[in-house]
C-alpha cells in the first residue's frame, strides 16, 4: 500500500501569501502610496472611524478606501459618499482578506493618484492578524464595548499591530473598562505600540491618530524621496 502523503495546506498558503504580499509593498512603494490595514471585532467602530479619518485629512491627503465583507457594500457606499474613492471586496464567506485579494482591490483604485489607501478589513479577531495583506502598517481597533481583556484573549492580533486605538471611549462611564490594564497588556504584547484612546462619535482624540497617520503619510512619501532623488527616477 503507498503511503498517504501529508501536505500541510495552512503552511503552503501563508507562504504564498507572503511572497504576494511583497509583491503589494513592492508596487505601492514605486506609487508612493502607503497602505493601511485596519482590523477589528464587528461593530467596533471601523467605517466610523474611517470617515472621522477622511474628515481630518481632508485637502491634506489622496486617500482611497479598500472595504471588505463577507455580504453587502454598505461601508463602501458610505465612503463613496464622502467622495473618496472606494471598492468593496466581497469576501463570500472569507472571514479575512488575503493579499490576492488585497491586490484586486487596489486594480480597482486610481492608485497612482492615492497617497493613503485604507483596508477595512473583515470583522474578526481571529483570521485576519494570520494574513499579511501588503499594508505598510497594521492598525487594530478595541472598543470599550468589548472589555479591555482582548489581548488575553487574542494575541496574535496585537502582537501584529503597529497601532491600537481604543473606541468608544464616551462609554467608559457606563464601563469597568480598565485602559490601564488594556495599555499594558497590549504592550507586553507589542512594545512600542502606538495606542490612541479616540471616540468616533464625540470627536476625543481622533486629532492625535489623525496628525500620526499624516505624519506617517507624509514620512512614507519623504522614504521614497531620499531613496530615489530626481535624478534617479524615470
Amino acid at each position: 500500500m503507498n503511503d498517504v502523503r501529508m501536505i500541510e495546506v495552512k503552511e503552503d498558503i501563508l507562504a504564498d501569501n507572503t511572497r504576494i504580499a511583497e509583491g503589494v509593498r513592492l508596487r505601492l512603494r514605486d506609487t508612493k502610496t502607503l497602505l493601511l490595514n485596519l482590523m477589528s471585532s464587528p461593530g467596533s467602530g471601523k467605517t466610523s472611524l474611517i470617515l472621522r479619518t477622511i474628515e481630518g485629512l481632508q485637502g491634506a491627503v489622496k486617500l482611497g478606501v479598500i472595504e471588505a465583507d463577507i455580504d453587502s457594500k454598505v461601508d463602501a457606499e458610505k465612503v463613496a459618499a464622502a467622495g473618496i474613492p472606494a471598492v468593496q471586496l466581497r469576501t463570500g464567506g472569507f472571514c479575512h482578506l488575503d493579499a490576492t485579494m488585497v491586490t484586486q482591490g487596489i486594480d480597482a483604485l486610481p492608485a497612482q493618484r492615492l497617497d493613503l489607501i485604507i483596508i477595512e478589513n473583515v470583522g474578526n479577531l481571529v483570521c485576519p492578524a494570520e494574513f499579511d495583506t501588503g499594508a505598510h502598517k497594521n492598525v487594530m481597533i478595541l472598543s470599550v464595548p468589548e472589555g479591555d481583556d482582548k489581548p488575553l484573549k487574542y494575541p496574535l492580533m496585537f502582537t501584529v499591530c503597529d497601532v491600537l486605538l481604543i473606541n468608544k471611549i464616551d462609554y467608559m462611564a457606563q464601563s469597568d473598562f480598565d485602559v490601564a490594564a488594556a495599555r499594558e497588556r497590549a504592550l507586553a504584547l507589542k512594545p512600542g505600540i502606538k495606542i490612541f484612546e479616540v471616540s468616533c462619535k464625540t470627536g476625543a482624540g481622533l486629532s492625535e491618530w489623525i496628525n500620526w497617520l499624516k505624519k506617517e503619510t507624509e514620512d512614507f512619501l519623504a522614504g521614497f524621496m531620499e531613496k530615489n532623488p530626481p535624478c534617479l527616477r524615470k
